[in-house]
């Protein structure tokens, strides 16, 4: 019986809601009417100040992933650019993943880290290895890091994982220093929650990479993440262990991506139902390339305009959430997805255990491909090209804006008065400290356009005298 505020993952991803959801799509798909009702309830208004805008249900949603109309679908994209707008504004937030170790017990079948792979070398670093990733990481300029590991309680205890935040965040190199470390493990325990909690990270990510249970157990043969109802519970247990913020996704080309639209939107539901705080963000990947993997195998592959589709729907459904999408992609499905969308993306990724201080991008332990290789410079530069504002702002988690405190600012629209003009803080911090000519020209030009659109004069005029201090040496002022 479906439960959104059930803690029993067969309950709040319940299979036969989302069959009732695909069906009940189906039958209204044509339906031009409760479509155009849809989007318009869905569209972002200003009240007295305050941006009011309640997104969709999953049922709603899956009304407009089954449109066909061109027309129909053509407004479903300019609503949801209007909607990142409202909440995002202009910014889109850099970070790079770090590999810790590709040592994994689980035998998942589209991962090359599966524990029968005996082609790739297992390789887990020390600390003196994450010492120099991290100064590597920080002489391009970045300021958070994703944290990945296998699943394996001998190589990858939480101690282990424990160890390498404690590392991370110690190190100051020059003016760098990475000031957010998020996480992307296994899913743990209540107690292990608190200790990573303790430990100073920034959100918790754990992909669910189907919801199909039946799909879901075949994919996962072997190995603790198995157990799908453990897996799926994970984000009430991180909650419980007093992580404010969670972040969701799925391995899109694994199973149908009509159902596993509706799980999402399901799962995001139920946080908000029990925790009174949707997730934080959510990542969109697709599976891709590996080594021993070919993607070719899984049959239920997505193309790029469905792909848009999904990330437009998401943020019309899902307004308040932050989107991210990875290197995975190219740079010409980045591009429109940031127009739908996205508003975090990472940038010269390497998805090999270490590797960023080598000058050549290691091959032989990537968890795939990456098909946006570009330098973070020219990432930075294409952004401000388009007319984005490159940002490694980490102000709200370190003043403690996190979970509801930060959704009461994000979901009324008031926080982009102190992301706005961080983020401008902190895109001069990387324009000084390690820019290109060219891209510190294009830099210090979009500052220069984007203060006047401050609308507080006191934060205006402050923000102009903190830049006056970056440019002279002085580092990390936020708002």
């Amino acid at each position: 019986m479906y439960n959104p505020k059930s803690l029993l993952a067969d309950e709040f991803i319940d299979h036969q809601e989302i069959l009732d959801t695909l069906a009940y799509a189906d039958a209204n798909k044509d339906n031009k009417e409760l479509i155009e009702s849809l989007l318009e309830k869905a569209r972002p208004r200003w009240i007295n100040g305050q941006l009011n805008c309640t997104g969709l249900t999953h049922r709603e949603a899956s009304v407009l992933l089954a449109c066909e109309d061109p027309a129909l679908n053509e407004k479903m994209f300019k609503l949801a650019e209007e909607i990142k707008k409202a909440f995002y504004g202009n910014r889109i937030v850099l970070f790079a993943p770090l590999y810790l170790s590709n040592y994994c017990i689980n035998g998942c079948v589209y991962c090359p880290y599966h524990s029968i792979n005996k082609n790739i070398p297992r390789k887990k670093l020390n600390q003196e290895e994450v010492k120099r990733q991290v100064i590597a990481l920080q002489d391009m300029g970045h300021k958070r890091l994703a944290l990945e590991a296998g699943e394996d309680p001998f190589h990858n205890p939480i101690e282990y994982i424990l160890e390498c935040i404690k590392t991370i965040y110690s190190i100051k190199h020059k003016n760098g220093a990475i000031r957010r470390v998020n996480v992307n493990i296994a899913a743990t325990t209540v107690e292990n929650y608190r200790k990573l909690k303790e430990a100073g990270i920034g959100t918790y990510i754990l992909f669910q990479e189907t919801y199909h249970k039946e799909s879901y157990l075949k994919l996962h043969p072997f190995g603790p993440k198995h157990d799908y109802n453990y897996h799926t519970e994970a984000m009430d247990r991180a909650m419980e262990g007093g992580i404010d913020d969670v972040g969701l996704g799925v391995l899109f080309g694994l199973e149908l991506y009509r159902y596993e639209f509706a799980g999402l939107l399901m799962h995001a539901e139920h946080l908000e139902a029990v925790h009174g705080v949707g997730p934080h963000t959510i990542s969109v990947p697709r599976i891709k390339k590996a080594d021993d993997i070919d993607p070719s195998v899984f049959d239920n592959g997505i193309s790029d305009d469905i792909f848009a589709k999904l990330i437009a729907l998401i943020r019309i459904s899902v307004p308040y959430t932050g989107m991210i999408i990875s290197t995975r992609e190219s740079q010409e499905v980045r591009a429109r997805a940031l127009h739908l969308g996205i508003s975090q993306i990472s940038g010269a990724s390497r998805t090999s255990v270490g590797g960023y201080d080598e000058p050549e991008r290691p091959h032989d332990t990537e968890q795939f491909d990456v098909s946006d290789q570009r330098t973070l410079d020219e990432v930075i530069a294409w952004l401000m090209d388009m007319g984005f504002i490159p940002s490694f702002c980490t102000a709200c988690y370190r003043a403690g804006r996190t979970g509801d405190r930060f959704m009461s600012l994000c979901k009324t629209g008031q926080i982009q008065n102190c992301c706005h003009p961080n983020a401008l803080m902190t895109l001069k911090e990387f324009l000084v400290d390690y820019a290109s000519e060219q891209t510190r020209k294009k830099g210090d030009a979009m500052i220069a356009r984007e203060i006047p659109t401050i609308p507080n004069e006191k934060v205006r005029s402050a923000l102009v005298k903190y830049l006056e201090r970056i440019e002279g040496g002085e580092r990390d002022f936020r708002f």
